[in-house]
């Protein structure tokens, strides 16, 4: 069966499963809006989340990110799973202990205050959108290869989808369907991997398979390094990162991943309080399953990529791929605008090479050479690899359905964020408080419904690749929502202006520091370089100063500030009180 009609076949049957789902578990009040009921098994919920997290940055641009940045991509590792960690020991089961539906109502009763909640509200916002777009945009890249339409018509397609189980099923829908997704992608995921590093190494397992030696001779990973110099790149185990920078990017991640509004409200839908925590273990063992087969799938791919371009030698004329003999996934590829070839010195051959490198330029220079003709995005890296590697059709398939399956789960989950944040925390807790459940929850659809549409334009117009955007919400999250929520926590002396005050400059600062240097659909102010960065960090860790700036403001706000009321301060130490914690407390 040909590719085509192949992939219509499998991702079909997908939209199926997620559509026969969502009916079967339509929402009937704002508990099953919100927070699924409260009564979703910690394994199933564990599953969910990882589906939530494994959003197309994991699935589509990680492990590009890993094949062109090498081992400077390891950031990405490190701070996403870390992240985790910090979720679980500090966050999870006290906001699951609290028991109420959001994270801007945790902050607005913990802080005294609806200003507080609307500024988390804000902030909630922001984050989510940058977020959403990175999503939005990997479903118009799967679409518009795989299905070979335009990514505006993915687009519409991935909106209706998720229009149905989002805005039917709300989080009981989602978390149910993302537990359908979890398995359609970490199968498309691993199931290639193990293919290639078979043909590759002559072992199946890609972990291992990563360091080790290669049927036509030598370890992948020196092979590796020698392609890729010889070519004028990094050596791809050499870190491109300044110290400052891994650090900074580091800790966004892990903060960011904390902070992630669409990400702790999924500790909201467990039974007790000791579930949140065992939610967590439960997704970092099925996140794990993904992120340890990470690095192998982008070594392997940026080594079939470039002996496919460079078979031979580097410097002999005859090694560089003809462009008129350019495989068949070349040519589809290039239909999508990923990639692009463009023959700068006319030889008809791909030089594929580093013309950035003034040490190499002599040598390009000698060959013929006249820069780097051959233009690959980051995110084609996952989705292209099975069809460079040859494999079956059927395999390429599965990877498609994966890459829509990665993105439409956290697609839901950030748009129901939004709506329960409209409709939840700005309507009901503060516009119109008298209205009925019934309108709340006739509200929170139309809110998922508008904010569809916002994240198709955002996935049709994005401000970067998928990771980097993605990459900015973390750092949006780490510098305004986790200082307030882990001060809200553990701290009694935090009061509502400092809290505010915090927030505000947070976001604001890390804000203005992305748009001065990235844009984001204005043109940028300075050129995105190490030279211009502030203390060397990058626009992706600017949040880490944006968090501590966050933490400095609030406790010196506090400080000049009258002292939370005394119930306040009771409440912080009854969700931290082990005493009673099998059960929730509403407060």
């Amino acid at each position: 069966m040909e590719l085509k009609t192949l992939t219509y076949l499998v991702v079909g049957a997908s939209f199926a499963l997620y559509f026969g789902i969502a009916l079967y578990t339509t929402a009937r009040s704002t508990g099953d809006f919100y927070v699924a009921g409260k009564g979703v098994h910690p394994v199933v919920n564990g599953m969910a989340t990882a589906a939530d997290w494994m959003s197309a940055a994991s699935f589509i641009s990680m492990a590009g990110l890993i094949a062109f940045l090498g081992y400077g991509g390891s950031v990405y590792l490190m701070g996403w799973t870390g992240g985790y960690v910090l979720l679980a020991m500090l966050l999870a089961p006290y906001l699951r202990k609290y028991g109420k539906f959001t994270v801007p109502e945790f902050i607005g009763d913990r802080y005294y205050s609806k200003a507080a909640r609307l500024v988390a509200v804000v902030c909630l916002i922001f984050i989510s959108f940058t977020y959403v777009a990175g999503q939005m945009r990997g479903v118009g890249i799967v679409f518009s290869r795989f299905m070979e339409v335009s990514v505006e018509t993915g687009l519409i397609v991935g909106m209706g989808i998720v229009f149905v189980y989002a805005v039917l099923g709300g989080m009981k829908g989602i978390t149910y369907t993302q537990v359908a997704q979890y398995v359609v992608l970490i199968s498309a995921y691993t199931v290639p991997a193990v293919f290639i590093a078979f043909n590759l190494t002559g072992n199946p397992v890609p972990q291992v398979a990563m360091g080790s030696e290669l049927t036509t001779g030598g370890y992948m990973l020196d092979r590796l390094n020698t392609l890729v110099t010889d070519l004028g790149f990094a050596a791809y185990t050499d870190g491109n990162k300044t110290t400052i920078d891994i650090f900074c990017i580091t800790l966004v991640l892990m903060a960011g991943t904390a902070g992630l509004p669409h990400v702790i409200v999924r500790f909201f839908t467990v039974p007790k309080v000791r579930d949140a925590r065992s939610s967590t273990g439960w997704a970092l063992v099925f996140i794990a399953l993904l992120y340890t087969v990470a690095p192998a799938v982008g070594a392997m791919a940026r080594f079939n990529l470039t002996t496919t371009i460079q078979n031979g030698d580097v410097g002999v004329a005859t090694a560089n791929l003809e462009y008129e003999q350019r495989p068949e996934w070349f040519k589809r590829w290039e239909k999508t605008g990923l990639l692009a070839f463009q023959d700068k010195n006319g030889d008809g051959r791909i030089q594929y090479y580093n013309d950035k490198n003034p040490q190499f330029a002599e040598k390009a220079s000698a060959w013929g050479w006249k820069g780097n003709e051959l233009t690959v995005n980051n995110d084609i890296m996952v989705l292209a690899n099975p069809e460079i590697a040859n494999l079956p059709n059927w395999v390429i398939a599965l990877v498609a359905a994966g890459g829509i399956a990665a993105a439409l789960s956290t697609a839901a989950g950030l748009l129901l964020v939004i709506s329960s944040s409209i409709s939840h925390d700005l309507m009901k807790g503060a516009l119109t408080p008298n209205i009925t459940e019934k309108q709340e929850l006739t509200a929170g659809r139309l809110a998922a419904a508008v904010a569809i549409l916002i994240a198709g334009y955002l996935g049709w117009n994005p401000p970067a690749f998928v990771a980097q955007v993605v990459a900015f919400a973390f750092g949006l999250a780490a510098a305004s929502l986790f200082p307030a929520i882990l001060m809200g926590i553990f701290s009694r002396t935090i009061t509502r202006e400092g809290a505010i005050a915090g927030m505000l400059t947070g976001l604001i600062f890390t804000m203005g520091y992305i748009l001065y240097f990235k844009g984001i659909f204005i043109t940028p102010f300075a050129a995105d370089v190490p030279a211009n960065w502030m203390f060397g960090i990058s626009p992706e860790g600017i949040g880490s100063v944006g968090m501590l700036l966050n933490f400095l403001v609030a406790f010196a706000v506090s400080k000049v500030t009258a002292a939370p009321p005394r119930d306040v301060q009771e409440l912080i130490e009854t969700i931290r009180l082990p005493a009673g914690a099998g059960s929730a407390h509403s407060h």
